[in-house]
């Protein structure tokens, strides 16, 4: 069953916020936030997530456009992991170089936002296609819906 659009931005939602959240609470410390004390740090890595997660509702009425014009009406599943090229941008020039996500103190530097999208997007990926299929057997039969 392929996912539908409210089963893709519901899983999405729960899953990057779930899996998200977790690997924030562990990554954050480790992360090379400079002068940024232990709060700041964290809000800043759950920032990051929160905008992650809402732009990610766009990015979905986007790709559920394109997918359209395919003839499976989906995306190969190396495509998903591929799309963390495009969404890692977006989300670095709204956290750079705007004020709606974070103030200007709190801008993280390059290295600890990659480290930080890029280990929560391959084990997001890595769950959602391996583990999650397995403990919600019903959710790829309901089109990736939980609700």
């Amino acid at each position: 069953m392929l996912p539908t659009l409210s089963g893709r931005i519901q899983t999405r939602v729960l899953a990057l916020g779930v899996i998200g959240f977790c690997v924030a609470v562990v990554i954050t410390p480790v992360l090379p936030t400079g002068s940024l004390s232990f709060g700041q740090a964290y809000r800043v890595t759950l920032s990051v997530l929160l905008a992650t997660v809402l732009v990610g509702v766009g990015w979905e009425l986007l790709y559920h456009g394109l997918q359209q014009f395919r003839w499976e009406k989906d995306w190969p599943t190396l495509f998903g992991l591929v799309t963390i090229v495009n969404e890692a941008l977006l989300i670095w020039l709204l956290v750079r170089y705007t004020t709606v996500v974070l103030p200007e103190r709190l801008r993280p530097s390059g290295t600890a936002f990659l480290i930080q999208f890029i280990v929560t997007w391959i084990v997001f990926w890595l769950i959602v296609n391996g583990p999650m299929r397995v403990v919600f057997h019903r959710w790829r039969f309901q089109g990736g819906r939980f609700l």
